[in-house]
C-alpha cells in the first residue's frame, strides 16, 4: 500500500482563496496525478459563502468532500462545514462556528469550545484545497504573517519566491509560500501575486491547479523543490556535526546484529566515516579528537525502514529517530534521484536511500508513480531502465497483469535484481511467489492468499475491507497456511509486513486514541495530535470487533512466519516515518518475537535484503559508521529505541532533539555530548 508524500488535511487543503469579491462565481481546478487528470475541485461563491466540491482518485482510492465556509472582512473563518469520505473511505464530518469571542467545533473524532484568540484561524481535521487557501490568507493577514489556532497552535507564513507561468488565461505572476506551526510538516502553496488568490498546491506527482494551467506544474514543482531544499540546507548547516579524525565511543554496550546479542562494554573507534576498531575499554592509547561517553547507553547499527516513500522533510524525521537507511518503494523517479543526490552530497539531512524501481500496469486504478505500462514489452523496458541506473530491486503493483509477472521477474533476475511488491489483482500470493516474487510487501497482501476469489478486484479498497472481514479466519497452523509458509521457506521469499500501517485502520474508531501513536502523541504538534483521534476507515460498532480479530490474526501470522524461518524486514509506509518504525517493532515483540531478534530484523535483515550488508547493518571493523546511541536497553524494552541520543551517519553526527525541534516534535531524550579534545 502506498501513500503520496504527506498529503494531510493541511497540504491537500490550501488550494483556492475563495472569499474575495473579485472572484468569479465559479472556479474550476484540476487534480493531476503524474501529468494525468485524476479529479477536480469546483469552487462557487455567493452571498459571502463559499461552497466546494472536491474529488479525485489515485491507486483506486481518494477523497470525496463537500464543503462550505464563511469568513469575516479580515478573511478569518466564521463558519465551516464539511461532509464526505476520506481517502480510505472513513467518514469526514466537521462543523465550526464562532461569535467572535469563542469558537466551537465538532467532528467525527472530537468536539471542543474555547476562547477565540485575537486573529484566530480554525483548522479542521480534513478539508479541501479551497479552505487551505483560506487558512493561508488569514495567516498572512495576521501581524507578521502569524496567526493563532485552536489548542494553542500558532501558524506562520513565509514568502519563498516569485515565478511567472503561462496558461489559458495568459501569463500570471505567482508567489510560493510555506506555512509552519500547525502540522509536523511544512505546507507549501502558490498564490497569485495580483490578488492573493490561491493558484496551486502540489508535490512531485500530484498537484491542484486552475483548469488551463496544468502545463505549469513542472515549472512550479521544480521551483518549489529548490526552495524546499534551500530551507533544508540551512537545517543541515545548523545541525550536522562533523566528526573529523578519530572518534571514540567510550565504554558502550553494543548490539551484534547478525548474532542478535548484546556485547561489551567496549570502546568503539570511528575514523573517516567508518568503524575502525572495537576493543576492550581502555586498551588503546589512540588519542581521539572526539569522545562520546557510552556509559549506560547502547550502540546499535543504524535502523532500516524497508518500506518508505521519501520526501525531503521525511529524511529529517528518519534521522531523528535513528533510521540511517531507507528503501524507497515507489516515487517519482527523477524527483527521488534528485533527492537522493542531495542527501548523498551532504547538502540536506537524510538517511541513505536504496530505491526500488516501481512498475505499475495501466488501468483506471493505477498508482501513478515510476513507470505505468500497458504491455509486457514496456514493462521489460522499465526493468532495463532501472537496472542501467543501479537499482537493486523492482516493485510490481496492483494493475500488473498476472501473466506479465513471470517475464518481468525473469528479466529482473537475469540482471541480478530482486522482485517485490503487491500481489497483482486477480492473482494470489502463492502464484506470485511461484512466478518469481522474492519478497511480498504488506501483511494484507499475504492474508488475501487464503480467501480472495478470482473475480474480486483488489485494486480497490477491497484489499483492505476483505482482509478486515476475513483474516480472522486464518489460522497459522492450518494446512493451507502451512503449505504456503513452506512455499515461502523453500523459495527463500522475504516478507515486509508493515503491521503498524494497518493497526489503527483495523482497530480504531473515531474519537479513540490512535493505538500506533498514543505513546508519542504528547510529543507531536497540537494540530497533528488532534488528528490522531480520527479513524482512517471509520469501522462501525458492528464491524469493529470483527476487524480487531482480523488484525490480531495478522499479528499472529507475522510471528508464525518468523518462527518458520521466513526473513522479515521492518517497514512503515506511513506519513510519520521514524516514529512509526518503533511502533512496527513493538508490534513484532507483542506478537511474540523476542526483542533481540526484532532488532536484528530492523538492522541486519534490512541490510541483507536491501543488498547493502557489505557496507552497513552491523558493528564491524571497516563498515560504515551508521550508528545509533540509545539511552536504556532496547533488548529488554524495545520502546527504548525512542530514547535516541545521537545518530551518526558516516562521518557526521546529529542530535535527535535538534532535528525533532525543526519539525515541531518534542524530543524523547537529551542529546549525548560530543567532547572535542585539544590536538596533542
Amino acid at each position: 500500500m502506498m501513500r503520496a508524500p504527506r498529503p494531510t488535511c493541511w497540504l491537500v487543503a490550501l488550494a483556492c482563496l475563495a472569499c474575495t469579491a473579485a472572484w468569479a462565481a465559479t472556479e474550476e481546478f484540476v487534480v493531476s496525478v503524474q501529468g494525468t487528470a485524476a479529479g477536480a475541485m469546483r469552487v462557487g461563491s455567493e452571498g459571502g459563502r463559499v461552497t466546494v466540491d472536491y474529488s479525485y482518485r489515485n491507486n483506486g482510492r481518494g477523497p470525496d468532500l463537500n464543503e462550505s465556509f464563511r469568513v469575516d472582512a479580515s478573511q478569518r473563518p466564521l463558519e465551516y462545514r464539511v461532509r464526505g469520505t476520506s481517502t480510505f473511505g472513513g467518514e469526514v464530518r466537521e462543523d465550526f462556528a464562532t461569535d467572535g469571542t469563542r469558537w466551537h467545533w465538532e467532528s467525527v473524532a472530537d468536539r471542543g469550545e474555547e476562547a477565540m484568540p485575537l486573529g484566530g484561524v480554525f483548522v479542521p481535521l480534513e478539508s479541501t484545497p479551497a479552505y487551505w487557501g483560506q487558512i493561508l490568507r488569514a495567516v498572512l493577514a495576521g501581524v507578521g504573517g502569524r496567526a493563532p489556532s485552536i489548542q494553542g497552535a500558532r501558524l506562520a507564513a513565509e514568502r519563498l519566491g516569485r515565478l511567472e507561468v503561462d496558461g489559458r488565461d495568459g501569463r500570471l505572476a505567482v508567489v510560493l509560500y510555506v506555512v509552519t506551526g500547525g502540522d509536523t510538516w511544512p505546507w507549501y502553496l502558490w498564490l497569485r501575486e495580483d490578488d492573493a488568490r490561491f493558484f496551486a498546491v502540489g508535490w512531485p506527482g500530484w498537484a491542484v491547479t486552475p483548469a488551463g494551467y496544468e502545463g505549469a506544474i513542472d515549472v512550479l514543482m521544480n521551483f518549489q523543490q529548490n526552495a524546499q531544499a534551500a530551507r533544508l540546507e540551512n537545517l543541515q548547516q545548523r545541525t550536522a556535526q562533523p566528526l573529523p579524525g578519530l572518534t571514540l565511543v567510550r565504554g558502550v554496550r553494543w548490539f551484534d546484529a547478525p548474532a542478535a546479542v548484546a556485547r561489551g562494554p567496549s570502546d568503539v573507534y570511528l575514523f573517516d566515516g567508518r568503524i575502525a576498531a572495537v576493543t576492550p575499554p581502555g586498551s588503546l592509547q589512540a588519542m581521539p579528537q572526539q569522545v562520546i561517553d557510552g556509559a549506560g547507553a547502547m550502540l546499535l547499527p543504524g535502523l532500516f525502514d524497508m518500506h518508505s516513500h521519501m520526501w525531503p522533510e521525511a529524511g529529517v524525521m528518519n534521522l531523528a529517530a535513528g533510521v540511517t537507511t531507507v528503501r524507497d518503494m515507489a516515487n517519482q523517479n527523477a524527483d527521488l534521484l534528485q533527492l537522493k543526490s542531495r542527501i548523498d552530497g551532504g547538502q540536506i539531512p537524510g538517511p541513505h536511500v536504496v530505491p526500488a524501481g516501481f512498475i505499475e500496469g495501466k488501468s483506471a486504478f493505477s498508482q501513478r508513480s515510476g513507470f505505468v505500462v500497458d504491455s509486457v514489452d514496456a514493462g521489460l523496458q522499465a526493468v532495463d531502465w532501472y537496472f542501467a541506473r543501479g537499482y537493486r530491486q523492482i516493485k510490481l503493483y496492483n494493475s500488473i497483469r498476472p501473466e506479465w509477472v513471470k517475464p518481468l521477474a525473469g528479466r529482473a533476475h537475469a540482471h541480478g535484481m530482486s522482485v517485490a511488491g503487491h500481489v497483482p489483482a486477480f492473482m494470489r500470493a502463492e502464484a506470485a511467489v511461484n512466478d518469481g516474487y522474492d519478497e511480498l510487501t504488506h501483511i494484507n497482501q499475504v492474508m488475501l492468499n487464503f480467501f480472495v476469489r478470482p473475480d474480486q478486484d483488489t485494486r480497490t479498497l477491497l484489499r483492505f475491507e476483505l482482509v478486515a472481514q476475513m483474516a480472522r479466519g486464518v489460522a497459522a497452523d492450518g494446512p493451507a497456511e502451512q503449505r504456503f509458509i513452506e512455499l515461502l521457506r523453500s523459495k527463500g521469499t522475504a516478507v515486509d509486513p508493515t503491521l503498524a500501517t494497518f493497526e489503527a485502520q483495523f482497530t480504531q474508531r473515531d474519537g479513540e486514541p490512535n493505538p500506533s501513536l498514543v505513546a508519542v502523541a504528547d510529543h507531536l504538534p497540537l494540530l497533528t495530535r488532534r488528528g490522531l483521534a480520527r479513524s482512517e476507515a471509520s469501522p462501525s460498532a458492528a464491524q469493529i470487533g470483527i476487524w480487531r480479530e482480523s488484525y490480531a490474526s495478522m499479528e499472529r501470522f507475522v510471528a508464525a512466519l518468523h518462527r518458520a524461518g521466513i526473513t522479515l524486514v521492518a517497514g512503515t509506509d506511513t506519513d510519520l516515518p521514524g516514529l512509526m518504525l518503533v511502533r512496527e517493532l513493538e508490534l513484532y515483540v507483542r506478537a511474540g518475537i523476542p526483542a533481540p531478534e526484532v532488532l536484528r530484523i530492523a538492522t541486519w535483515n534490512g541490510a541483507r535484503i536491501a543488498g547493502v550488508a557489505d557496507r552497513t547493518g552491523s558493528i564491524e571493523r571497516g563498515k560504515a559508521a551508521d550508528l545509533v546511541l540509545v539511552a536504556g536497553d532496547p533488548l529488554r524494552d524495545i520502546a527504548d529505541l525512542r530514547r535516541t541520543t545521537l545518530v551518526i551517519k558516516g562521518g557526521v553526527a546529529y542530535a535527535p532533539d535538534a532535528l525533532f525541534d525543526a519539525l515541531g516534535v518534542r524530543a524523547f531524550a537529551h542529546a549525548a555530548a560530543i567532547e572535542r579534545l585539544p590536538a596533542p
